[in-house]
This record gives C-alpha cells, sequence and structure tokens, in this order.
C-alpha cells in the first residue's frame, strides 16, 4: 500500500454569471476550495441601492502567476476603472466600487489550476446621514461616540438631533453623558414626572416646555441649549424656540474627558438621526438657519465619531440629510486605487501664520477668532468642507507685533463629482486677504495645504495590511480561523494632523492552542492542521501545531488517511527554522515513533510519503525472518522520497539492510518476541529536526531511522548496515557515524557514537555505518576539514595537566595574596595592589574551574547555570587586570611628567571588577540559556566525554570571550614591546656590566612581563591545523600554571619579598634582625621619598632586586613637576648630584653640599637641565624601577 497526498477531485459545474441584489454576500470560484476548472469565464455583477456602494473584500485568493495576468484572471469593474488580479496579490484586499455597480470577472486558460478565490460582497450606506440608528435596552448594543473624539468642559452647549418614536414608556432617556467618575453630566430623558434635563447632577425639569408627547412616530429635529451664566434652559422644535431658568444650574458645567451614548439603562423607545453637539448656546436666528452642513463642532453624525453596532444601523432614503447619488455616477475621487477603501471624508493638514499687530487678544482668545474666520472662509463655498480641530501656538515676536503659527484639519465630504485639489484649498484660504479681526492678519504666503497622508501598506505575520486611507478600516480573515476577521483602522493623531494605524483588533480570532482534539474530530483536527502548517509559523505557532499533533497522535485511531495527514503536517513543520524548531524537535520526533506504532494497514507493508519525511512499515513475522531491507530514493521529475521494500535500489538515499540474526541476538521474551508485528523505517530528508553541529563536527547526510516494534533492539551480533548518502561531496574527510540519542542534554537529545562505526567502505558520496542497534542514525563532518580530533588518550593528559596545574596555581595564588595581605611595607605601592587585585582574580577562576565538573554531575540546572557565570566572570576579570597591568605600565613609562590621578586604585577596581560584571548581566538578562551544560573530549565513539558548566552560544562566546581577550592581548602586546625596546635600547650605553649579565637581565624582564600581561594565553589563537594538539598542550601548561609563574617572579624573588619573610616567618640564623643594613636602608628610602606623589606614578610593576640611589635622584629631577600643594619636603639640587631633604623629624640625612636656604622652586634653566638629565636615562631609570625595583616600589605610598 502506498499513501501519498489525496489528488485533486473534480467538482460538478456551477453557474458562475449572475446577477446579485443581496445586501450582502460571497462569490468562489469554481469549484473552491479545490482547483479551479481550465478554461473558464466566469462574470458576477453586483447591484445596490441608490446612495449606496459596494464593498468587495477578497477572503483567500490563488491564481495562476505571470507578468500582466495573461494567463488566469480576475478583473473587478468598480464604476470607472478595471483593476487586474492574480497570483496571490489580492489576498486580504478590500475594494469599494464607486457607485451602485460593481462587475467581477474570473478568466482560466487551459492550463495549471490553483486554488481559486473567495470574496465577500456587502452594501454600504455612502455617509452616515443615510442612517439612522436604533436605541436598546440595556448595555449589550450601545451607540458611543467614538474614543477619538475628546468632549471638553462645557459651560454652555447647543445639542440637535432628529428622532422618531416607535413605542411609549413610562422612562426613557434620549442620550446620556457620564463623567470620568461615571457620574450622570448631562442626560435628556422623561419618567412618570415628565421631561427632565440632568446638567453636572442637576436635574431640571423641562415639562412645560417640551413633553414626551412631542415626540411622535414621524422623524423631527429637536434642539437644547444651556448655559451657565444664567442656568437658562431653552428648546427648538417645531419652528418654536422656549426657554426656561434653572436657577440651580447656574455657575455649574460639564466636565470633560467623559463617555456620550445614545439611550441608556431605559433607553428611548425609537430611533435617533444627525446629532450634533456645539460648545457655545445658538441663538434663535441661528437655530432657524440651521443647515444640514452645519457640522458640530464637539460630536459630529459622522462615521469617525460614532461606535456603532451593525444590527442598530438602519438606512434610509427618507432622512433629512441623507444624500442620495445617481447609480453608475463616481462618489469619490479616492477609489482609483484598489485597496485603499473609499472614505466618506478627504481630510486636509493646513498650516498659516496670523500676525497680530494690536488685537490686544490673549492666546486663549486667539483660537477661537482663527476657527470663526476659518469658519466663515470655507462655509460659503460650493464643496462641503469643515474645520475638524485647530491649534495655535505663540511664534515670533518684532517689535510689539506677534506672530502665531497655527494648524487645523480640514474634512472634505465628497458628495458632488467634483473633485477638490490641494492649490483649490490653498488658493480658497489665501484669497480670503481681509483682516482675521482687528489688527490681525494672515500672511497669505505662509499657507500651506497638504493632503493627509494614507497610513502604509504593513506586511506582519500572516497579515497584509493594505495601504488605506484616513478613518478606513481595513478587514482581514483571522489566522488560523478564517472564518473570523481581524480589523484595523487608519486613525488620525490629533496632536500633529497625521495618520497611524491602529493596533489590530484580534479580539474575534481564536488561536491554535484553543483547538480541540477528541478521536471523533481527529480528521477534521487534521486537516486543519494541515492548513496551518501550510503557512509561515512563528516559534510559537510551531510549538502549538506540534503540540496538538501529538495530541491527536496520543487519542485518534490511526488509519492510512489519517497517517498521511499528519505525516504533511510534521513535513510541513520541518521547513520551519532551526531556532523555531528548537523547542520542539524533540517533541515531534517522539509523535513520528509514536505515530508509527499505531498505524492500522492491511497487506505486507505500507508506505507514506511526503516532501520531506517518508514512512515505510512492513508486517513481520517473527518465526519466519531471514533479514529485510528497506531503502528511500527519488524519482524523476519527483519532490517526494519513496520506500521500497523489495530489491535493492542503485545509489538508494538512504538504506538499512536488517540482519537474519536480528531477532535472536535481543534479549527479549517469548512474550515480547511474539508480540513483534512490525518493522518501521523513517526517512528526514531534512534535518530540521536535528542538531547540525556537535563537539566540532557537522551533520553531511539524510537521517535514517529504523525499530522493530516498540522494544529496544541492541548489542547485536550481526550489526545492522546503514547506507546514507552524502549532502555534499566530501572526499577528503574522516566521516563519524552517529546515532541520535534521547536521553541525551535532559532530553532534548543530541548525537552519540556508542555502537557504531564506518565501513572501510565508505565513499566520498555516501557512509557505510556498522550499527549494533537500532534509532536515528546520521553522520557528522569536521566543521574545518583539517582539524584532527583529539584522542581519548590525549584527553585524558590534557586533563591530568590541567588539573593538576589550576590546583598549584590556585595554591601559589593565594600565597601571593597572603603575603601582600599580611606584610603592610609591601602593598604601599599601586603595582602591589594591582598585583593584589590579579591574583585575586586567577585564585577564583581556578577555584571555580575545579569545581566546575563535580557540580555539574549534580544535574542542578540553577547550580550549573551559577557556576557557569561565575566562571565566565573571573575569567573576563582575570583578562581585564592583565590588561590594567600594561596600562598602567604606560602611565609610568610614557605619562611620566607631572602625571596624577585621583583615587588612581578605586578607578582601577571600577574597571577590573565592574566591566566584566556589566558584559556578564548584560548575557544573563538578554537569555541565560546562553549558559548550560557542555561536553567535552568526546572521541569519535562517544566515549570518555566530560559535563561541564559553560557557556553554550557560541556568539556569546566568541563576542566576549575571545573578542574581549583579543582587544586585551593586542593592548598587552603592544606595551610588552614597547617596554622591552625601552630596557633593551640602552645596553650599548653600559660600560659596568658584561654581555651574559644583560642577556640574563632582559631574558628575566621578557619572562616577568610574559605571565604578568597573560601573553600565554594567546597559544589558543595558534590552535588550528596541523600544530593544534602542540599549541593546546603549550596553552593548557602555561596557562593553568600562571599563578605559579606569577608567585615566582613577582613574589619570591623580589628582595623586599624575601627581607620581610626572613624578619618575621624565619628563626635562628636565616631571621633579618630588625636592625639590619637593608632595614636602616628601607626605612630611609621610605623617608626620603614619602610625600612623592610621581613616584607612585612610576612604579608599575614589581619584579626583581633592589636599587635605590635612581629613586632619590629622579625624585629630585622631577620634583619640580609636583602638585603645588605637595610641599612637605623641599629639595635641592644641582646637575651632577641632585638630593632631596624630607622635612620630618625623623629624618636627618643632608648632604653636605645642600643648602638649607635654598628655595623649592628652581629656576628654569636648571629645571630645564635636569629634564634633559632625566631623559638621557630614562628607560634605564624605568628597568631598575619597573623590572628590578624594591625599595622604591615597596616604600611609595599614597
Amino acid at each position: 500500500m502506498n499513501v501519498s497526498s489525496p489528488p485533486v477531485l473534480g467538482c460538478s459545474s456551477t453557474n458562475c454569471n449572475l446577477v446579485l441584489t443581496e445586501a450582502k454576500g460571497g462569490i468562489t470560484s469554481p469549484c473552491y476550495p479545490l482547483k479551479y476548472p481550465n478554461s473558464q469565464a466566469c462574470k458576477w455583477i453586483m447591484q445596490a441601492p441608490a446612495g449606496f456602494i459596494i464593498q468587495l473584500s477578497f477572503l483567500d485568493f490563488d491564481l495562476e502567476e505571470a507578468p500582466g495576468c495573461i494567463y488566469d484572471r480576475v478583473v473587478v469593474n468598480t464604476g470607472n476603472t478595471d483593476v487586474k488580479f492574480c497570483g496571490l496579490t489580492a489576498n486580504g484586499l478590500t475594494l469599494n466600487s464607486t457607485g451602485n455597480v460593481m462587475e467581477l470577472s474570473f478568466t482560466s486558460d487551459f492550463s495549471v489550476q490553483k486554488k481559486g478565490f473567495s470574496v465577500s460582497f456587502r452594501h454600504v450606506a455612502v455617509a452616515l446621514r443615510n442612517q439612522k440608528v436604533s436605541l436598546s435596552n440595556g448595555n449589550s448594543k450601545i451607540t458611543k461616540v467614538s474614543n477619538s473624539v475628546t468632549i471638553p468642559t462645557l459651560s454652555q452647549l447647543t445639542l440637535c438631533f432628529e428622532a422618531e418614536r416607535s413605542r411609549q414608556k413610562q422612562r426613557e432617556w434620549i442620550f446620556t453623558y457620564t463623567d470620568s467618575n461615571e457620574n450622570t453630566a448631562l442626560s435628556l430623558g422623561s419618567d412618570q414626572s415628565g421631561m427632565k434635563m440632568i446638567i453636572d447632577g442637576v436635574v431640571c425639569s423641562i415639562e412645560s416646555i417640551i413633553s414626551s408627547a412631542d415626540f411622535t412616530s414621524s422623524m423631527k429635529p429637536y434642539c437644547v441649549v444651556w448655559s451657565s451664566s444664567n442656568g437658562r434652559v431653552a428648546v427648538y422644535f417645531n419652528g418654536n424656540y422656549w426657554a426656561k431658568t434653572c436657577s440651580s444650574s447656574s455657575r455649574h458645567s460639564v466636565s470633560g474627558g467623559g463617555v456620550f451614548q445614545l439611550g441608556g439603562q431605559q433607553s428611548f423607545g425609537g430611533s435617533i438621526y444627525n446629532l450634533r453637539l456645539w460648545d457655545y448656546a445658538m441663538t434663535v436666528q441661528q437655530l432657524n438657519t440651521l443647515t444640514c452642513d452645519m457640522v458640530g463642532n464637539v460630536i459630529d453624525w459622522d462615521n469617525s465619531h460614532w461606535n456603532i453596532p451593525s444590527t442598530l444601523a438602519q438606512t434610509d432614503t427618507t432622512l433629512s440629510c441623507s444624500v442620495s447619488p445617481p447609480s453608475n455616477t463616481s462618489l469619490t475621487t479616492s477609489c482609483d486605487s484598489p485597496g485603499l477603501g473609499c472614505p466618506e471624508e478627504l481630510y486636509y493638514r493646513i498650516s498659516f501664520v496670523v500676525d497680530d499687530s494690536g488685537s490686544s487678544l490673549s492666546l486663549a482668545d486667539i483660537k477661537p477668532t482663527v476657527l470663526l474666520w476659518l469658519n466663515q472662509t470655507v462655509q460659503n463655498w460650493t464643496h462641503a468642507i469643515s474645520v475638524d480641530a485647530i491649534s495655535v501656538q505663540p511664534g515670533l515676536q518684532t517689535g510689539g507685533d506677534t506672530s502665531y503659527m497655527c494648524q487645523a484639519l480640514l474634512v472634505y465630504r465628497y458628495i458632488t463629482n467634483e473633485s477638490l485639489g490641494e492649490a483649490a484649498v490653498s488658493a480658497r484660504l489665501s484669497s480670503n486677504e481681509g483682516p482675521i479681526s482687528a489688527g490681525m492678519r494672515i500672511q497669505p504666503s505662509s499657507v500651506d495645504v497638504r493632503l493627509l497622508e494614507n497610513c502604509p501598506e504593513e506586511n506582519p505575520l500572516h497579515y497584509r495590511w493594505p495601504e488605506s486611507r484616513p478613518t478606513v478600516t481595513q478587514y482581514l480573515p483571522c489566522f488560523p480561523n478564517k472564518d473570523q476577521s481581524t480589523s484595523r483602522t487608519c486613525l488620525i493623531n490629533k496632536q500633529n494632523y497625521s495618520s497611524y494605524w491602529s493596533a489590530a483588533d484580534f479580539s474575534n480570532c481564536t488561536d491554535i492552542d484553543t483547538i480541540e482534539v477528541s478521536a471523533e474530530n481527529a480528521a477534521e483536527v487534521a486537516v486543519q492542521l494541515v492548513d496551518i502548517s501550510n503557512n509561515e509559523l512563528s516559534d510559537e505557532e510551531v510549538s502549538k501545531v506540534v503540540t496538538k499533533v501529538k495530541e491527536l497522535v496520543n487519542v485518534a485511531k490511526i488509519n492510512s488517511t489519517l497517517a498521511s495527514t499528519v505525516v504533511n503536517i510534521i513535513s510541513n513543520v520541518m521547513t520551519s527554522s532551526e531556532t523555531a524548531l528548537a523547542a520542539s524537535s524533540e517533541r515531534a520526533l517522539k509523535t513520528v515513533d509514536e505515530l508509527v506504532q499505531k498505524i492500522e494497514f492491511d497487506g505486507p507493508s505500507i508506505s507514506i510519503t511526503s516532501r520531506n519525511l517518508a514512512l515505510g512499515i512492513s508486517a513481520l513475522n517473527t518465526t519466519m525472518f531471514n533479514g529485510t531491507s528497506f531503502s528511500a530514493f527519488m524519482h524523476p521529475n519527483t519532490t517526494d522520497p519513496q520506500i521500497d521494500f523489495e530489491s535493492e535500489r542503485v545509489n538508494p538515499l538512504a538504506q538499512v539492510t536488517l540482519p537474519v540474526s536480528l531477532l535472536s541476538s535481543t534479549s527479549l521474551s517469548e512474550a515480547e518476541r511474539a508480540s513483534l508485528s512490525r518493522i518501521n523505517f523513517m526517512f528526514f530528508s531534512n534535518t530540521n529536526l536535528f542538531q547540525k553541529e556537535q563537539d566540532g563536527r557537522s551533520l553531511n547526510s539524510y537521517v535514517v531511522a529504523s525499530s522493530v516494534g516498540n522494544f529496544s533492539i541492541n548489542n547485536l551480533i550481526d550489526p545492522v548496515e546503514i547506507v546514507i548518502a552524502h549532502l555534499s561531496e566530501q572526499p577528503s574527510l574522516n566521516p563519524v557515524c552517529m546515532f541520535w540519542d534521547f536521553s541525551m542534554k535532559n532530553g532534548d537529545g543530541g548525537w552519540n557514537g556508542e555502537g557504531c562505526t564506518a565501513s572501510e567502505e565508505s565513499t566520498s558520496n555516501k557512509t557505510i555505518c556498522l550499527c549494533d542497534h537500532l534509532t536515528h542514525f546520521g553522520i557528522l563532518m569536521d566543521i574545518s576539514g583539517v582539524s584532527p580530533h583529539i584522542d581519548p588518550k590525549n584527553n585524558r593528559i590534557l586533563t591530568f595537566i590541567t588539573y593538576i596545574g589550576c590546583g598549584i596555581s590556585a595554591i601559589f595564588s593565594a600565597a601571593t595574596l597572603l603575603t601582600y595581605i599580611a606584610f603592610e611595607k609591601l602593598r604601599r605601592d599601586y603595582p602591589s595592589k594591582i598585583l593584589m587585585n590579579l591574583s585575586t582574580s586567577l585564585l577564583f577562576l581556578n577555584m571555580v574551574f575545579l569545581l566546575d565538573s563535580w557540580l555539574a554531575s549534580l544535574e542542578t540546572d540553577w547550580l550549573c547555570l551559577s557556576v557557569a557565570v561565575f566562571l565566565h566572570y573571573f575569567l573576563l576579570t582575570s583578562f581585564t587586570w592583565m590588561g590594567l597591568e600594561s596600562i598602567h605600565m604606560y602611565i609610568a613609562l610614557v605619562k611620566v611628567f607631572n602625571t596624577y590621578i585621583r583615587r588612581y586604585i578605586l578607578k582601577f577596581c571600577i574597571v577590573g571588577w565592574g566591566l566584566p560584571a556589566v558584559l556578564v548581566g548584560i548575557v544573563v538578562a538578554v537569555d541565560k540559556n546562553s549558559y548550560g551544560l557542555q561536553e567535552y573530549g568526546r572521541g569519535e565513539t562517544g566515549e570518555g566525554s566530560s559535563q561541564f558548566c559553560w557557556i553554550q552560544n557560541s556568539v556569546v562566546f566568541y563576542t566576549t570571550c575571545v573578542g574581549y581577550f583579543c582587544l586585551v592581548f593586542l593592548l598587552n602586546v603592544a606595551m610588552f614591546i614597547v617596554v622591552m625596546l625601552q630596557i633593551c635600547g640602552r645596553n650599548g650605553k653600559r660600560s659596568n656590566r658584561t654581555l651574559r649579565e644583560e642577556v640574563l637581565r632582559n631574558l628575566r624582564s621578557v619572562i616577568s612581563l610574559t605571565f604578568l600581561l597573560g601573553m600565554t594565553w594567546g597559544f589558543a589563537l595558534f590552535a588550528w591545523g596541523p600544530v593544534s594538539l602542540a599549541f593546546i598542550y603549550l596553552f593548557s601548561i602555561f596557562n593553568s600554571l600562571q599563578g605559579l609563574f606569577i608567585f615566582i617572579f613577582h613574589c619570591a624573588l623580589k628582595e623586599n619579598v624575601q627581607k620581610q619573610w626572613r624578619r618575621y616567618l624565619c628563626c635562628g640564623r636565616f631571621r633579618l634582625s630588625d636592625n639590619s643594613d637593608w632595614s636602616k636602608t628601607a626605612t630611609n628610602n621610605t623617608k626620603k621619598v614619602s610625600s612623592d606623589n610621581l613616584g607612585k606614578s612610576l612604579s608599575s610593576s614589581s619584579f626583581g632586586s633592589s636599587t635605590a640611589n635612581w629613586t632619590s635622584k629622579a625624585k629630585a629631577t622631577l620634583n619640580p613637576f609636583t602638585k603645588r600643594h605637595s610641599n612637605t619636603d623641599k629639595c635641592y639640587s644641582n646637575q651632577t648630584n641632585p638630593k632631596c631633604v624630607s622635612s620630618s623629624s625623623s629624618s636627618s640625612e643632608v648632604e653636605p653640599n645642600s643648602s638649607s636656604s635654598s628655595s623649592s622652586i628652581l629656576p628654569v634653566s636648571q629645571m630645564i637641565d635636569k629634564v634633559k638629565g632625566y631623559c638621557s636615562t630614562r628607560s634605564d631609570n624605568f628597568y631598575k624601577n619597573i623590572i628590578m625595583s624594591d625599595s622604591f616600589s615597596h616604600s611609595t605610598r599614597f
């Protein structure tokens, strides 16, 4: 039995030439959702009553694509233009007719069939003026003013509306306005006591001027006027003006920012139409002349001002302000481009400058004055245009004149055949050259008019929001349920008068995880999941689809048809990105394993194929089993791999041969052996479900799996032979056969080589694997192609060297740190303090490293994460303090003169400990899973590996470790070269030393600087190619012992450290007495230089033996450059023998040729001579101080 994707079935012929007059409906291509037939010619004519347009929405669209749509096409005639579509271009588009007729034509040629299309249409009233709104009781369906309309605080108002009654009620409210505290601020209605109006919580009875009986079954206009200044309430209807004073409402105001709605808990029994609100009280004359075009400046009867449930709006051509254009005429010129929608208005953003040359108006009065001028300018025009919003900002002041920058939003209601361009609006404004008011005039040249821009097209995942005009709402089918719809509106920002997209409304959409799976609906759910998985999916959606497939396989009875659908789902999911599959691959693979165990079939075998996955299942007779083989191959001109159970194929993509001894060599009981009924074979032509790289190797083959029943088969007498073709030819590499082990990486799975070997018969195009068990098999190749893998023997040696070296390094780093902590004289200078910080960092680095593997074996996620974070942190601090050592040398060598840095060591500590903390903190904050459990030292057979908590993300490793070290390494190399050039540059001028002495001194300097600056870490940069093993050995030896070498060269060999040890730690003849010559010399030298801040910056590092003469010499030479307030010591010097005398009471050494009366401020000539004398011996002095210092470096202190 061979099961593949179901074929396309035929469909009965349909009549596709129709005239449709329904208010709403749908159209589909013939045979939709199956492929449409060839050679079709269809036409649908949609007609709507006068005053309506037709809105057409494409719900699904898939036609043959071709340039110019010359093959299959859909043509939509919107009234004055034809729009042509093919391919996928129309998906999600919405078109509007320019009249009340729209035609849709569909044509297909003789070849290439696609799914076709599905569209919906509906009749849409041209404007809200064509609709009245029914009022309903309760809160289920309420007509409210839109959130985009802000109602200001009102101290006077005029509210006009039209109403018709359908039923009489004892309590009824026509409209209700509640403030932000949900208190009734404005309302009109009646109860048993008669008509009343509520204003700011004050109830005013108006039964004497209007009663509920005045509202009849005929639609009539009514106006209500109120003013806070006198509490006067007036009503205007039937041409009569009636007024009454409600004194209790005087001095009150209607709070702004509330919610205005039609009706209330007890709504008016009828319909409301053309409700408008102004923020001023109209006079009788204004009410008499009120027209339909008079726009409410707070609330207007316009779609953009209201949220009306669709079932409450009713079209009526008899309404007083309705617009009924003739049929087949253009309603608006804004529909000439498909997909933009047909708004009821066009919006113009205008700006201009108003000059005030003495009107004495305040800024608050300027705005209504300009607004009045704008309304007068556009009101008596042939075009229906109004001012929607305005803003006024003060501009420049010149003399006594002030200018104001004005911006406004004009609304053009397109109800005629005439178009209105930006130039026409600009000319209209500029033509009104008269003054706005006394002393105020517009600058005609400053007028700027721009049509408000459209909201741009946006294409988030699953949705294409087309370019749309302001106030247009676009509707798209939901993903994954296309029976539901999501909407998005192009809104207007009233702050800067620009358009922007609102957030998409997905409230009506259901998600994948809401799909319920049961044994009864499994087939339907599977078909739905196929449709979903055919789309590009996000990481979260991939996980949800896999979860649903797993639920389906668990509960359903799997026949061949359902199995084929499930395989297609898994195949579709496998095309997702590796990142999307990372969290779902383990569940997907286990689902496939479970699927092959549950498939029910008749006959000897069954194969199920798809583009990326093929399954083969063969019935098994345990008593007659003589071995078998499966092979996967690709038929010519096909894209789906096929399974062959019979003959051996030539050059198959993969082949598994099971030996005759397969069942006899297992440890299965007789009962288990009798229950075996099938042998399963799986071929993955797409390997996205598997890890592509591991331990320096990359996957270079298809993946094949085989199993016998649901039992584990291993330790076979005769191996299973697996032949797998390479994805790319690799003639010179050494392939390794691996199987997918679900037990690795906490159940996520990984490649394991145990029990598998590569046959010598393998070629550059295929590998033959011999394995003693059955599972998912693949081949891993070396990434670099030339880098040999370290064998288990060398792995053990390197591990032994590393752990012993780190242990020794930790001990001697602690010894160095304790020495400098115990003896206060040793840590008085900067170099000693920097060395202490470096030793601390190395100590913790080695300690965490030594504990890492043991803590990793505990298999506690949070503990492993913490260890990896600390190991990363102390590695970076070690690099940083090595770099700070070189920076300090640069300051001492190059920035010698007048160098003084406040809180020097504190700033170094902030960098040395703080910068690594910031880097590690960023990594943890972005993705803490960058740290975790790693396996190292795995040989080709999968043995000899060890677990280690470290960085898992290669990007993080190469950025924060390798990149960071490279920067520090380059800095230290540069400083190393500078220091050695200075040391060696003067060798020819030193006649008091032999060549051997110079070589030994320089060699000692090189070794000292090499370990102090971490130069040996650079071995890692050369561990490539044939010499990689040698450099790995060098790297492990020298870097694991860095703490030991620092102890030797920067602690044990220092003469002042030795004497401190002898003085305090030794006894007998080894003990150094307190009054020894060394002690006196050290004490005197300490007194001579104790107050020189500059000396501290020069003391870069303590490396070797003592030289005290240069200290006083440099001190005297450089003393004129010290800080002015550091005058506790006075220096008296000449060119050849400079000397210094401390002013401390404990100092008694004064040179004979020094004059106690000399000034500490030297003459300029002497100072220049001293600078020259210092510069001539600069490198030699630096050597003595940096490389061989003891008394200077141990005695200088802040």
